[in-house]
């Protein structure tokens, strides 16, 4: 039974509701979190690594509380729960290549509930996918419903969102989307392209996910939320080639293409690896257009186009100002254990000519479309190789074209540490034979110069690790020492131009959440 709470003495305002946010780090959570406590919400987020959270601009907020929580564990996600008025359940895996990603969802999903129960939680918020009904749903979509079960089970009332294609900056679908058209002016595919769905602005979701606070009709039902148009794959895909100025792509159906020879293609062509990739595919083999628009009759909002989506989305991006991306869900595993076994090190330094702020502030723009300066053709092959052995390739590229947060990807590396202005550290997640990382240290030497420093290290696994160490040794003078050079001719010709860290430094946050 929950515990009783005196009202508020007269004349003192009742303190803001806590919601809680799982999934805080993701694509959907990371943007949710600014936008409920906007609309006057506190909000205690529950993550497994807090540090991917630091450099948020809202993380400051004295109406936010980051908890470091293991969802496994049923006492710390029913302690975590208490005194909240909602919780929303936003963790899910997408990682086909993991042979229980099934198992574990619902096993997270059970805990959950049992926990909201326990912690006396008035509502679960839940968002899955849109599709039909019936037997013939895809593994990825069955495992949406099987976790819907599993959020009621215990009784505790559930509000349940179904979408489709979520078109928004940075999101997994879009940029699959994105990168075939703008790369492939000619596409064999499968037959699902042909198949309706009814997609939806990121932002008409995020409205929903925060309305249905203040709706009481919404507590205990199944949603289906979309856009206002109903299409097909085809139309998305000629849809997006006009807002890129492209011309009319040419789109041959084949009966032959399988979702695991799709997810395979597609882990070639775009930056989104086939694990993720394939349930994204078998799913949009089925049908995806909502029943009724009950959801848009219950919290109404203007829903944006596809079109309009669509270019909302690539403005952000061409902006550099994508809030969250696919990417920011990647595990952070711990340190290894640097002083035990080989390590091995590789350093290197180069004088530049500009002040310290200048130049932490162009390493920092390092990969994406800036790409990696020395050895570029090197790094070119060293991301087919590591595509084609299942790893993500260079084409990931980074969230923001400047800013580096802790837990971001920047193209095979993601960020372990940043230090404003005097280093940041890149844990590689090409495959390897070992452990590796990268660290970039700037240096104020005084009279307006710095130092620049760049130490590789390796951890390797075995005699084939020790031999990959020195196999690709000798290609270190060209790839970091040439990295280095050129990160010196960008700085100094900044410098030159006078450029400062107020132009050159980070993307400032944004007061207002973006559109796309």
């Amino acid at each position: 039974m929950a515990a009783m709470t005196m009202p508020p003495p007269a004349g003192v305002p009742a303190p803001a509701p806590t919601i809680v946010v799982t999934g805080a780090t993701g694509y959907v959570g990371g943007r949710l979190v600014p936008r409920l406590l906007a609309a006057g919400y506190r909000v205690r987020c529950l993550v497994r690594e807090p540090r991917k959270l630091d450099a948020r601009p809202w993380r400051s907020s004295p109406a936010v509380e980051v908890l470091a929580v293991d969802l496994d564990d049923l006492t710390q996600v029913t302690a975590a729960l208490q005194g909240a008025a909602a919780g929303y359940w936003l963790v899910h895996s997408m990682i086909a290549a993991a042979a229980d990603y099934h198992r574990h969802d619902i096993q997270l999903a059970r805990t959950f509930a049992k926990a909201a129960a326990a912690a006396g939680l008035p509502r679960i918020v839940y968002l899955g996918g849109l599709g039909e009904l019936g037997n013939n749903l895809s593994q990825h979509l069955a495992s949406r419903r099987e976790v819907e079960r599993e959020l009621a089970a215990t009784g505790v009332p559930v509000t349940v969102f179904r979408a489709a294609m979520i078109l928004g900056s940075g999101s997994a679908s879009f940029e699959i989307l994105r990168y075939l058209v703008e790369h492939l002016p000619v596409m064999i595919t499968p037959r699902w392209v042909s198949t309706q769905s009814q997609p939806i602005a990121i932002r008409n979701v995020l409205g929903y996910l925060v309305d249905c606070l203040a709706a009481p009709a919404t507590i205990g039902r199944t949603l289906d939320i979309g856009g206002p148009d109903i299409v097909t794959y085809r139309e998305l895909m000629q849809t997006m080639a006009a807002a890129r100025g492209l011309r009319k792509r040419w789109i041959v159906p084949v009966p032959v293409l399988t979702p695991r020879l799709s997810s395979l293609w597609i882990h070639l062509v775009t930056p989104v690896p086939h694990t993720i990739a394939r349930p994204l595919a078998e799913g949009l083999k089925n049908r995806m257009v909502c029943r009724d628009d009950s959801a848009s009759r219950l919290m109404p909002q203007r829903l944006l186009g596809m079109r309009e989506a669509i270019d909302a989305a690539l403005e952000k991006r061409d902006d550099g100002a994508v809030e969250t991306a696919w990417t920011d869900a990647g595990a952070m595993p711990g340190d290894p254990d640097w002083a035990g076994g080989t390590v091995y090190d590789d350093r290197r330094e180069i004088a530049v000519a500009a002040p310290a702020a200048v130049t932490f502030a162009t390493a920092s723009g390092l990969g994406g479309d800036t790409g990696w300066y020395g050895g570029t053709w090197l790094w070119r092959l060293r991301g087919w190789i590591d595509k084609l052995v299942g790893g993500p390739g260079l084409r990931r590229g980074r969230r923001d074209p400047q800013q580096l947060l802790v837990g971001d990807a920047l193209d095979f590396w993601r960020v372990v540490a940043v230090v404003p202005g005097e280093r940041f550290e890149l844990r590689a997640e090409m495959k390897l034979p070992g452990e590796a990382l990268l660290t970039i240290e700037v240096t104020d030497t005084g009279g307006g110069t710095s130092k620049l420093a760049l130490t590789a290290r390796f951890k390797p696994r075995g005699l084939f690790g020790i031999g990959y160490w020195y196999g690709v040794l000798p290609l270190h003078a060209l790839v970091f020492q040439g990295l280095l050079r050129g990160l010196k001719r960008a700085a100094e010709r900044k410098a030159r131009a006078g450029g400062d860290a107020a132009t050159t430094g980070p993307t400032p946050p944004h007061s207002l959440p973006p559109r796309g």
